[in-house]
């Protein structure tokens, strides 16, 4: 458990360092949850909400996007087990025409419910196991709603709800600019 503790809290400080304003929106979202519903990440000092061990002897991925996953959030996945990752087990980011070897304890940050990810087949002679940590994107819809569906949104505040529903023009807009540009991140590394 020491490990899994570590590596979660490894991976949020990579998260904050590289995304702090994504990243600040986790907070928010993690902090509603805490105060009214008293629901919190699943390990202590990590952000994201959900969690899935890939136990086996050859886990890979067939070509996907992770649509239930908040569509501006990272996911963090992080690859292991015994593997030479020149051969087994590359992380393909299709879109991006990147194919990555990915060796054991390496861990990624992805958009992934819009990047199109997956693995090379794991060679027999190989194990590869993952842990993927992700935060569901109902959560963070049902947050900005009040804490409450839509349907509920509309019927107890329809002004509020038509405000919701015109702003969803501009949320992709104001999502995106959520995301660190190049030069604010290299601003941000010269201060440390």
């Amino acid at each position: 458990l020491y490990c899994i503790l570590f590596l979660t809290k490894s991976l949020t400080g990579a998260f904050q360092l590289w995304a702090p304003r994504v990243y600040a929106e986790y907070e928010h979202v993690n902090g509603v949850l805490r105060q009214k519903m008293r629901i919190r990440p699943n390990f202590a000092g990590g952000i994201f909400l959900g969690a899935a061990f890939n136990f086996g002897s050859n886990v890979w991925t067939y070509k996907h996007r992770d649509q239930l996953n908040w569509a501006f959030g990272w996911c963090a996945i992080t690859a292991l087990g015994q593997f030479d990752a020149r051969r087994s087990a590359q992380l393909i980011l299709w879109e991006l025409k990147l194919v990555i070897d990915f060796p054991h304890a390496a861990t990624i940050l992805l958009p992934s419910a819009v990047i199109t990810h997956s693995n090379t087949v794991v060679h027999p002679d190989d194990r590869r196991n993952s842990f993927t940590q992700f935060s569901a994107g109902a959560i963070f819809r049902w947050v900005e709603n009040g804490c409450r569906t839509e349907v509920k949104f509309a019927e107890e505040d329809p002004e509020g709800y038509e405000a919701m529903v015109a702003g969803k023009s501009t949320a992709v807009e104001r999502r995106m600019s959520l995301f660190s540009t190049v030069d604010e991140l290299y601003s941000l590394v010269q201060l440390l």
